[in-house]
């Protein structure tokens, strides 16, 4: 977004070749760095950081020096892995076997929503899409956790009553109702009820929501324990 000259060196004479408006530059992409604190070893800034340096200062030989050395380094670690046997294992590239190409692990090649998709940035390395719907799929995503806990729940309710059925009337029999986690009168639990039992805890993304439950979850152990009494 700046002033762009051309300049002839037979003639010395030098013209305006690109002088961007005020609206152009306020189009301008905003830069968006990882503070340089913050930057690991192997991040361009801070590895190259004494060649961007004398560049800026106009001493194309420290520079090329500079260029050299980091260079050098590069080349004695390399060998080094090959005598050790070390493999090298980067964390954000993987080789493309087929193509022979290194790629970057988390490219995303879908195309660009603008009804969804607000922005594109890179966090820790990895390309994140912020979209308008996340909250949607974060609610999806709870849903299905909530409804294979409902499934696996009634699963067991059905082991429970099968292993109840074949066992003989006798005192051995009682103890094993009593013993049963499952009431048979929890079997037709719908998916709403479902959503308070948490009976087991459901992922991370959702586990946080669900402890202002408790109280509930409590409520209605007790009346399972009820419902049992009542069945025996």
């Amino acid at each position: 977004d700046g002033e762009v000259h051309i300049n002839e060196l037979k003639n010395g004479h030098a013209e305006m070749f690109w002088n961007p408006t005020s609206e152009v530059r306020r189009q301008r992409l905003k830069r968006h760095i990882v503070l340089f604190e913050e930057q690991t070893d192997f991040e361009s800034e801070r590895l190259w950081q004494h060649v961007t340096s004398a560049i800026n200062k106009g001493d194309q030989h420290k520079a090329t020096q500079e260029k050299f050395v980091l260079e050098e380094d590069q080349r004695n670690a390399a060998r080094e892995r090959r005598e050790n046997g070390t493999e090298w294992k980067p964390l954000l590239f993987r080789h493309d076997a087929m193509t022979n190409e290194w790629r970057y692990k988390y490219e995303d090649l879908r195309p660009w929503d603008p009804l969804n998709d607000i922005a594109q940035f890179e966090k820790n390395g990895i390309l994140q899409t912020m979209e308008r719907h996340l909250s949607t799929r974060m609610s999806n995503h709870k849903t299905t956790c909530i409804n294979n806990q409902i499934t696996r729940h009634k699963r067991s309710a059905k082991d429970c009553r099968r292993r109840k059925t074949s066992d003989q009337p006798s005192n051995h029999s009682q103890n094993t109702e009593s013993s049963c986690s499952t009431p048979e009168s929890v079997q037709e639990l719908s998916d709403d009820d479902g959503k308070y039992l948490g009976f087991e805890s459901l992922c991370a993304q959702c586990g946080k929501e669900m402890n202002h439950l408790k109280e509930i979850h409590s409520a209605v152990l007790s009346l399972q324990r009820a419902q049992q009494d009542i069945h025996r």
